[in-house]
């Protein structure tokens, strides 16, 4: 059964044109062609990508985090309720105005004290500005060696001035090394995004992000697997070439640096428009959903390759509304942030005015200051 589910799967008729052969992309003659066999490298590549991003944001990203003093917001912790606790784990965490006048009944606290209990709680749970940083500096870093060797590789082959040159005599076509360890970095990579989402900076796109690497992970082997290696480079420099930019933005954003932030933020408007909103779609979709049909019939690997950049370009296009609304609110003069980031919650404004008169508050009381700086 196995067997049989394997023939089908990689029966040539899904992956290559018709009157064409797994035979006729075996090597031969010093001429090396793209295999899904390639590709078992990047699990344990995105593995040792984890490592390598622990590394660097315990060496790297944290000391440049003092650098540029990030600093962490005050956060004032919800005082140990075992009532509350449960509640918060095992039901929500925005309790109903129902919930939190049985809540109040069933912790001996006010409704006002329940309120600020949950407030306080949730701010707990989200990530700290730190991890945050080195979050966005692990992302910048590789983004920008990434969009750099992506450069590298295809700026001095002929489909990246001719689209038409990115079908010429294919699926007979070679890959280079270049392109080879192009693939499985950028491959690796996504594999390591999709490993540590869970654990990374959850934000309202969260299940877009997901789709997203699932999508991405989708698309990068398929291309190998089909030989759509000109095609995939192409692609996956042009996203490249804004996601650094976005990246940098937070990092400033975070340090407080915030005219720095609104200006790369618009240039990373610009090219992300420019990019995936106008080149994408209008040269290198119209190139890998016209051009083929030159050159052969449509088959399964055609139409699946092309399905999976239509659901790529429904992301962008979501994206590019998130980023558009952003960009009014620089224009307007507001602050630019991250529109899929939960916004800080505070207290009400009786506490605010009791941590006016008696200074910070940790765990409801009031935290002593002598004019002396505590160490951890």
């Amino acid at each position: 059964m196995f067997q049989t589910l394997y023939n089908y799967f990689w029966w040539e008729r899904l992956w290559l044109p018709a009157n064409l052969t797994w035979a006729d992309l075996e090597d031969r003659d010093g001429r090396v062609y793209a295999k899904a066999s390639d590709l078992y490298i990047t699990l344990p590549l995105a593995f040792l990508f984890l490592v390598v991003r622990h590394l660097f944001e315990t060496y790297v990203a944290t000391p440049l985090a003092g650098l540029l003093n990030v600093k962490e917001k005050v956060r004032l912790k919800a005082t140990p309720n075992a009532v509350l606790e449960k509640f918060y784990a095992a039901t929500s965490k925005h309790p109903k105005q129902a919930d939190v006048e049985m809540l109040s009944k069933k912790s001996g606290c006010t409704v006002r004290q329940v309120e600020r209990w949950f407030r306080r709680r949730r701010n707990q749970d989200r990530p700290s500005l730190l991890k945050k940083f080195r979050e966005a500096s692990w992302r910048f870093t590789f983004y920008l060696i990434a969009f750099i060797a992506g450069m590298a590789v295809i700026v001095d082959k002929p489909w990246f001035y001719d689209l038409r040159e990115v079908w010429k005599g294919y699926p007979i076509q070679s890959v280079l090394p270049s392109q080879y360890w192009y693939y499985m970095i950028e491959l690796s990579f996504y594999w390591s995004l999709l490993f540590s989402i869970a654990s990374d900076v959850k934000r309202k796109d969260f299940k877009e992000q997901i789709i997203h690497h699932v999508a991405t992970i989708i698309l990068i082997s398929f291309s190998w697997f089909a030989n759509y290696v000109r095609a995939g480079t192409l692609i996956m420099a042009l996203h490249d070439s804004s996601d650094y930019l976005l990246e940098s933005a937070k990092m400033f954003n975070y340090a407080g640096w915030r005219n720095t932030c609104n200006n790369i933020f618009i240039v990373f408007a610009a090219v992300f428009i420019i990019t995936r909103l106008v080149i994408l779609p209008f040269w290198i979709m119209h190139c890998t959903m016209f051009y083929p049909l030159d050159l052969y019939p449509a088959f399964f690997g055609y139409y699946f390759f092309n399905f999976m950049m239509v659901v790529l370009q429904s992301l962008h296009i979501f994206w590019a509304y998130l980023i558009i609304r952003m960009a009014q609110k620089f224009i307007t003069g507001k602050v630019v942030e991250d529109e899929r980031s939960d916004r800080e919650e505070t207290d009400n404004s009786e506490e605010e005015e009791e941590v006016a008169k008696n200074g910070p508050l940790s765990n409801g009381h009031p935290v002593l200051n002598n004019n002396h700086r505590k160490t951890d």
